[in-house]
This record gives structure tokens, sequence and C-alpha cells, in this order.
């Protein structure tokens, strides 16, 4: 298992008319984010929302495979889901790892606009290798995380880059795509 966690962000993120919204967790979000953390033996996948009734169907979701019938149905997804914690707030989630490592952990945020200066791939990965301290990788939901929120981590990733005017992947997308770009550097 790697220092490296990921947080799902769901609030302060941007609405399509820019302003602060909140946005609902999805089962796409919770499955497969939950299997790219496993894939990619990550520490935890924290899905972080403020609103405890989003929370609690995102747990009954969880529980139903880890330890409902969707666990015998589906070992493999129990294995993933069982990476899942959800947390009210973002810093719950930093708690959580400074709580398991006996160290604060290094945030590092991203979005698909660009915020520099950031890190490349090949520099998290070795800043993941070298430090001592846990990373904490922040996706935002809705169109992106807000500035103020950005401007709380330590870091901001390189942004994928896109090859048209057409910029807005699915969280779940990007998510592979950084990892493995992450992971799969030399």
């Amino acid at each position: 298992m790697n220092k490296l966690a990921l947080a799902l962000v769901h609030y302060p993120i941007y609405d399509r008319c820019g302003g602060i919204s909140v946005t609902n967790i999805t089962n796409f979000d919770i499955h497969d984010i939950a299997r790219l953390a496993r894939t990619y033996d990550l520490f935890s996948y924290y899905i972080v929302h403020p609103y405890e009734s989003q929370r609690k169907i995102a747990l009954r979701i969880i529980e139903y495979w880890t330890g409902g019938k969707g666990s015998q149905i589906n070992p493999d997804r129990k294995e993933a889901l069982k990476l899942v914690k959800v947390v009210e707030t973002l810093q719950q989630a930093k708690d959580d790892l400074e709580l398991a490592f006996g160290l604060p952990p290094f945030s590092v945020y991203t979005d698909a606009r660009t915020v520099k200066p950031f890190l490349s791939y090949s520099q998290l990965k070795r800043k993941i290798l070298v430090s001592k301290r846990p990373g904490l990788l922040v996706l935002g939901t809705g169109w992106g995380i807000s500035r103020e929120e950005i401007e709380k981590g330590d870091f901001f990733l390189e942004p994928i880059a896109h090859t048209s005017d057409y910029n807005h992947l699915s969280v779940r997308t990007a998510c592979a795509i950084m990892l493995d770009r992450i992971f799969r550097l030399k």
C-alpha cells in the first residue's frame, strides 16, 4: 500500500454559472473511484460531503457491497469499497491520514483549468516516494473546486491536456488518467 489517498470533494465547488454550490454523491463515483483506489493500491478514498443525508446514502451503498448481499455476489467490489471513507469535511480526511501515518498529509489539488505553479505527474510521483508524509490527491465535482479551497492546498497538479475546446471529463475518467500518469512513470 502506498501513502497516497484520494478525496472527492462535493463542496465548495462551482456550478455551471460560476457560483459556489454542492453536488450530489453518485453511485458511479463511489464504485469506480474505489476500484481505481484499489487497483493503484492507495491508502484510502475519502468521499467528502457536508450533508448528512448524502453521507447516509453513500454509507448504505458501501455497506451493501462490503457487508451485505453485495459482498457475497462480488467479492472484488467488496475489496475495493473497503477503502472508502465518508467524511463531512476535507479536514476530517486529513486528520484521518495524520492519525494513520503520524504526520500531516501534503495535499495536491486538481482542476481542469491551469493553476500555476503546478507539479508535473513525475514530480508528484517522486514526492510520494521520498516524502515521509502521506499525500492526499483532491478532486472536485461539478465545475471544479472553488479557488478559495484550492488555495488551501500545498500543491496543484498539472491539468490533463486536451486537444479541443471541450474540457469537461467526468471526475472518474480524470482520476483514472491521473493515477495512470502518476504510477506509470518510470
